[in-house]
């Protein structure tokens, strides 16, 4: 079954070929979305009948061109060696598909609806019953293109990625446990946003991030500029065995969260008057005036706040030496929050899940729906890019053909 490409898609909206209508571009889309749909129903069918004692199994396909909305495209149609099967989604003889349907089996894919809405939506519009196992089997479909897409060639260097982390309750050996899953957007030499990758662990540490940096070293990814994270435990020790040119920047966010959570809360707004001059400074040789200032003020009642921001004073003050637009950019990994929104918007209605891949199918959904927004470069991404191609000297000369 030939895979839809949505990289090709983006780039023939953007050369003004329309979304729908004939010879749109979601024609493939939908062609694959149906097959998938197809080999559902007729694993389905197959295991019925052998449960009933008949020898029935599957003999090749039957193929036609369907015509629809969204463009014309040649359907392969599975066929059954006693010829007892037939499809619902798309009958024996029907060679449209109707806007309706069009709109249920994308938005069956695309928007994360809990089973029983779907199975529901089907019968209202098609007047067929379809099963919660025939939907579970057609959308775990989607784990292969999600592997796919965990395995896909990446481009040579990022100037920028950012990581963070978004919890969930996944059922393991029989109970539930708490998992983290980290998502990796990168910034590419377009200056548009990419998510890398998404990650599974119950905990952090050297060795984990290890093979985190290794799949994207394997997958092509040979120099970062910038990494921008959450006070990762072990993450520093890891990108130096990996890439030791690349620069860590704490986010300065999470800090400032995490600062707040031990002051006391009639304390929290003259503290954060204080604390502001110190990452707000105009340079680093200021920023360090500044934390001297509000040690001495406030190191005696909040001493493991002051502590904090001592030990990792490095890796928080990075972006004092870059230029307006190049700090913008990484002193904080709020830029992955359009994501994790995504990922609360379909996770919401589910107090946990009964294993992985029922969590990656749903963020997966999450990670297109939050693509579909990400055309345009981030702002000021050409003056930006200049200035990184002056601070880090000869390392974007390829990726620019200079």
């Amino acid at each position: 079954m030939e895979k839809f490409n949505f990289e090709k898609a983006v780039k023939e909206l953007l050369a003004g070929k329309k979304i729908g209508g004939k010879d749109g571009v979601l024609a493939p889309l939908v062609k694959e979305l149906v097959e998938a749909a197809l080999e559902a129903e007729i694993e389905s069918h197959i295991a019925d009948e052998v449960l009933q004692g008949k020898r029935n199994r599957r003999n090749g396909y039957n193929r036609k061109t369907v015509k629809s909305s969204s463009g014309e495209f040649e359907l392969a149609t599975p066929r059954d060696r006693e010829g007892s099967f037939e499809p619902q989604i798309i009958k024996k003889h029907q060679t449209t598909i109707s806007d309706e349907i069009e709109e249920k089996i994308l938005s069956m894919y695309a928007l994360g609806m809990s089973y029983r809405d779907i199975s529901k939506h089907i019968e209202e519009i098609y007047q067929i019953s379809i099963s919660t196992a025939t939907i579970n089997t057609i959308t775990d479909k989607i784990i292969s293109k999600v592997k796919e897409w965990q395995a896909r060639p990446l481009e040579r260097v990022y100037p920028f990625i950012f990581l963070d982390a978004i919890h969930y309750k996944i059922k393991d050996n029989g109970k539930y446990v708490n998992k983290a899953v980290y998502t990796i957007l990168g910034i590419n030499i377009q200056g548009k946003k990419e998510i890398l990758g998404l990650y599974l662990s119950e905990s952090e540490g050297a060795n984990f991030w290890l093979q985190v940096l290794s799949d994207l070293n394997n997958r092509g990814v040979k120099d970062i500029l910038i990494v921008s994270v959450d006070g990762l435990k072990g993450f520093p020790e890891a990108i130096n065995s990996i890439y030791p040119n690349t620069e860590v920047q704490l986010c300065v966010i999470h800090q400032i969260r995490n600062s707040l959570k031990y002051v006391a809360s009639k304390n929290q707004k003259e503290f954060m008057k204080d604390l502001k001059k110190v990452y707000q400074a105009v340079s680093k040789e200021q920023a360090e005036t500044e934390l001297d200032r509000l040690e001495e003020k406030w190191g005696d009642k909040y001493p493991i706040v002051i502590k904090s921001w001592r030990n990792k004073w490095d890796n928080l003050t990075h972006y004092f030496k870059y230029p307006k637009p190049i700090r913008k950019v990484i002193y904080t990994t709020n830029i992955i929050e359009s994501v994790h929104r995504q990922f609360r918007k379909l996770t919401k209605t589910k107090g946990a899940f009964p294993n992985e891949n029922s969590l990656l199918k749903l963020l997966y959904m999450g990670i297109q729906n939050a693509e579909k927004k990400w055309t345009m470069p981030i702002r000021n991404w050409n003056l930006t890019l200049s200035q990184l191609a002056i601070f880090f000297e000869g390392r974007l000369d390829d990726a620019l053909n200079l």
